[in-house]
């Protein structure tokens, strides 16, 4: 063993610190880490003023940043990487190379690589959780783990306890190692045993769900679980549990597209749903009808609310489970990838103390989050906003909001008509569902108030022709629409395995005729651990505004097609969704690809 690893692994066992120097390389620098003593702490005054030097010697950090640092962390306690990364001085992946030079200790590639099975075997997964640890593989030397802190002795105790082996230490940064474990302990793998005990009890598990006294550690009460469960850990945003000849199929819809997660024996498709209906507070009985519930519940310490849908097919009920995270912070305007002339125009609709303003785009294109980030933005005391909504997805602060409920009579348009005797300066309509809702809005756009509302439709002329389609008036929508914004969701080019690549003949000619600034490099995720080898990794909103303008209502008036509507908001400056599209491509924020398959029509 090298000297950098006899000094990690004293460190492991008497709690010393570690000298700053140059590492051994490939296995022999790895160190192997002892089961520590107890009682024995290291020096982190010391070592947090070792990595500070090597910060600001690297130029990753100022020399004023380090003192901040270090000041604010005589006052917390906390590591001096911690508190960097916290400031936004550093990111974690710089930390981790500092770290894995100061110590000696090499570096994991989480991105790449998969952990081995035997390895993950060996450490319980609560142990992995709660230190920030993951097991890479089992050798002869021992079991390589890659830690977040490997100079943690008691992370390093607790790690040892889990395994009982020797524990070889690599570094990896936080973020990578929990996403990493998210991967490697997948709630799914323990669906197979629940699935064996629910055939073998198949008979009473039926009788007990149809009566609804199922006990929580139930075979198909166990599985439901793990589903929801990995599905808020792989950030899907639908489960859906599909009925079919030879299986019930369960998929996820993650960044905008469906995975196919897991399949279950067909004759567990009726235990499943009826599971599903019983959380959600639904008739499990009828089975012909579609039902609308709702679940609360709480995965992984995080607050999870799910909008339950159920249908029948062919071979039985269908199940869709939408995903909403309780504890996700809402978007601000700033966040939603507008660009500044769009953002600009955007705000400055939403302060008009009168009129309408639509948010257009078909289901799942973010309309919802934009309207939100709306309200967010225009919220202040002296204004009474009220909202209504099916369902209510995320609560507003000082913001009345009001749940439709079909059942007791509570529609958009008895909601609206409601809200319009409470005094409102803004109205948030969740959709404009039906004429009466649409005409109830537009009449009070027109009496002082500012109407916020989605619309199912293409695009900006779209869900102005759909107004005029409804049997709306046409002076009456040219006299209360302010503005409309469509929009689409693409997902991002995924950061952590980001490559340039040349695009096909196809894809360069599409790029070119929508008017792409001209580039030499391209680039894409060629797939990996965190992205699920898609490449992608989270969504932009692309989006195009229409003003209508005083030439705008003329055509209006005349009730204009299509064309004719899109050609003016063109004319006067609107960047349509295909621009923008295209923009995210030359900013290399998203592909050509992506583009084609969200946006692009013929």
């Amino acid at each position: 063993m090298t000297r950098r690893a006899r000094d990690l692994s004293g460190l492991a066992e008497h709690g010393d610190d570690t000298d700053q120097g140059a590492g051994a390389t490939g296995s022999e620098a790895w160190g192997r880490l002892e089961e520590p003593d107890a009682g024995q702490e290291r020096n982190g005054e010391r070592y947090g003023g070792k990595l500070g030097d090597l910060l600001v010697e690297r130029e990753l950090i100022t020399q004023s940043q380090l003192g901040e640092a270090l000041i604010q962390q005589t006052a917390s306690g906390k590591r001096l990487g911690s508190l960097l990364v916290e400031l936004g001085a550093l990111d974690e992946v710089a930390l981790a190379g500092a770290l894995s030079e100061q110590l000696g200790i090499p570096l994991a590639d989480l991105r790449k690589g998969s952990p081995d099975d035997e390895a993950i075997a060996m450490l319980p997964e609560a142990v992995a959780r709660a230190h920030t640890a993951i097991p890479i593989r089992l050798t002869d030397a021992g079991l390589e783990v890659a830690m977040a802190d490997p100079m943690d002795t008691e992370a390093v105790r607790q790690v040892y306890e889990g395994v009982q082996t020797q524990v070889i230490g690599f570094i990896a940064p936080p973020s990578d190692i929990r996403r990493a474990i998210d991967k490697a302990y997948r709630a799914l793998s323990a669906v197979q045993q629940h699935v064996e005990a629910f055939l073998a009890t198949e008979a009473i598990t039926s009788r007990a769900l149809e009566a609804q006294d199922v006990a929580e550690n139930a075979p198909v009460v166990k599985v439901v679980n793990l589903v929801i469960t990995q599905a808020v850990r792989d950030r899907a945003s639908d489960i859906h549990i599909e009925p079919q000849d030879s299986r019930v199929r369960v998929r996820y819809r993650i960044d905008g597209a469906l995975h196919d997660v897991l399949a279950l024996p067909p004759n567990m498709a009726a235990a499943v749903v009826s599971r599903v209906k019983v959380l959600a507070g639904m008739n499990i009985v009828e089975r012909r009808r579609p039902q609308d519930g709702k679940i609360g519940m709480e995965v992984d310490g995080r607050a999870i609310d799910l909008r339950v849908a159920t249908a029948t097919t062919i071979w039985g009920e269908k199940a869709v489970l939408r995903l909403l995270d309780k504890s996700r912070s809402l978007f601000r305007l700033d966040d939603l990838g507008m660009d500044e002339r769009e953002h600009t125009l955007f705000s400055r609709m939403i302060r008009t103390p009168f009129g309408m303003v639509i948010c257009a785009g078909p289901t799942g294109s973010g309309k919802t989050t934009t309207l939100y980030a709306a309200l967010t933005e225009i919220n202040q005391s002296e204004h009474n906003i009220m909202t209504v909504e099916d369902p209510v997805e995320y609560t507003l602060p000082s913001i009345n909001q009001i749940q439709i409920h079909d059942q007791s009579g509570i529609t958009f348009a008895g909601g609206l008509k409601a809200i319009l005797r409470q005094d409102p300066d803004v109205i948030l309509v969740g959709e404009m569902r039906d004429v009466e809702t649409a005409r109830i809005g537009v009449q009070s756009a027109l009496t002082g108030h500012l109407v916020l509302t989605s619309l199912h439709a293409t695009d900006t002329a779209g869900a102005l022709q759909r107004f005029l389609d409804m049997g709306i008036e046409a002076f009456l929508v040219a006299s209360s629409v302010v503005g409309v914004v469509a929009q689409r969701l693409v997902r991002r080019i995924c950061p952590f395995c980001k490559v340039p690549y040349s695009p096909s003949v196809e894809e360069r000619r599409f790029y070119e005729d929508a008017g792409g600034t001209p580039k030499g490099l391209f680039w894409h995720g060629e797939g990996c651990n965190f992205c699920f080898q898609t490449g992608y990794q989270d969504r932009i909103g692309v989006y195009e505004l229409l003003q209508v303008t005083e030439e705008m209502k003329d055509l209006l008036l005349k009730k204009a097609a299509h064309d004719e509507l899109r050609a003016l908001a063109v004319s006067q400056g609107m960047r349509t969704l295909l621009d923008a599209g295209v923009r995210l491509v030359s900013e290399d924020v998203t592909t050509i690809s992506e583009v084609v398959r969200s946006i692009y029509t013929v």
